[in-house]
């Protein structure tokens, strides 16, 4: 009982220091902290920390994979009036079906074939943001930033996909300066094709995704500690 007590208070201080240093970030650049969602991102983190974060005020959910998120949802059913759920991680296309029936958001459309498949699929509107790969890495997946005007123009056909945004994974890089070029690009592009929101920035670097125009962050460590190692 005491170590839960401890986990619910630290979680809590957690998220307090992040809506501070996130307030700090926007009030820099002229912004309001409340433009500003966080998502907590929570891959291989148990049910119970996530509950513990929810009723320390957390409201959007963010994870990776489907089959992970599938048992999460149904432990924390009980609060599901309190929570929004973002898939963030690389959607397959034979987890589709299942991730929109999980799922309020898909974050991570980073196909044509993806989009298509969730519009075939879904018997509701989809709320969606496109995957950008904004610095062109290779190993990432996502649109090249010269796709995604034409894969907008896509998406906005199909009724069944409510558009909202762009997101997209930083690189890797020694300190959070290195990337201010890669979300101000997204934030750029974002304003260029007219929509509203943009998902970018993380543990390392969302104080500047902040500065730079996102609208998501999507923070996993600064909430919940260190993933365990494989």
């Amino acid at each position: 009982m005491e170590s839960t007590t401890i986990t619910q208070i630290t979680i809590k201080d957690n998220l307090a220091r992040i809506k501070a240093r996130l307030a700090a970030a926007a009030e820099s650049v002229g912004r309001r902290a409340d433009e500003v969602t966080i998502i907590g991102a929570t891959k291989t983190v148990p049910p119970a920390l996530i509950e513990d974060a929810v009723r320390a005020g957390l409201r959007h959910i963010g994870e990776n994979r489907v089959q992970e998120a599938a048992p999460k949802r149904l432990a924390l059913s009980s609060l599901q009036d309190n929570v929004t759920w973002h898939m963030i991680g690389s959607l397959q296309s034979n987890k589709i079906k299942q991730a929109i029936e999980i799922f309020d958001v898909i974050q991570s459309i980073d196909s044509l074939k993806v989009a298509d498949g969730i519009a075939k699929r879904t018997s509701r509107p989809v709320k969606v943001l496109l995957e950008v790969n904004i610095a062109g890495e290779p190993t990432k997946s996502g649109f090249m930033p010269e796709e995604v005007e034409g894969a907008l123009r896509r998406l906005r056909s199909l009724p069944e996909l409510e558009v909202l945004g762009l997101m997209t994974v930083a690189p890797i890089a020694e300190g959070p300066e290195e990337v201010r070029p890669v979300f101000k690009k997204l934030r750029e592009m974002k304003d260029a094709l007219g929509l509203k929101e943009l998902s970018m920035g993380m543990t390392d670097d969302f104080e500047v995704a902040v500065q730079e125009g996102a609208t998501m962050v999507r923070i996993g460590r600064a909430i919940f500690g260190a993933r365990p190692s494989p």
